[in-house]
């Protein structure tokens, strides 16, 4: 082993191909887990910003769908309490014409219940169909 001129070199670069070879590896690692971490971070702010969208819009939805039913039903009670008011009135006054008043009474407020219900559903199908 005394006259091999090639292997006293060889060892000692081998030595050195294997102690570099982890140097190099992990900064290219350590690059493209810092380029994932923020490909990650990104996602994250991404599904955040849009669940939080989601939220407001479906709250801006419900918030105005009970504005509208609140306001249909103060307008309905109103309208039932007048009727209820004319109706006492009239049974004293002409007890014939209270027994008419009520029906037509009863047909509106059935009619304009309709009518609400049918605002309702359409502006319900509006708020669906924009784009959130």
């Amino acid at each position: 082993m005394k006259n091999f001129p090639a292997a006293s070199t060889l060892i000692p670069s081998l030595a050195l191909a294997v102690l570099m070879a982890p140097v190099v590896s992990p900064a290219q690692t350590a690059s493209q887990d810092a380029k994932n971490a923020g490909t990650e971070t990104k996602s994250a702010a991404k599904d955040t910003g849009h669940a939080v969208k989601k939220g407001t819009v479906k709250t801006a939805h419900k918030t105005k769908e009970g504005t509208t039913v609140a306001a249909d039903k103060t307008k309905e009670t109103s309208v039932k309490t007048y009727d209820r008011s004319k109706e006492g009135v009239q049974k004293v006054v002409d007890p014939d014409a209270a027994k008419r008043s009520k029906v037509k009474d009863r047909t509106r407020e059935a009619n304009m219940q309709n009518k609400d219900n049918a605002k309702r559903a359409q502006q319900k199908a509006e708020d669906n169909a924009k784009p959130q």
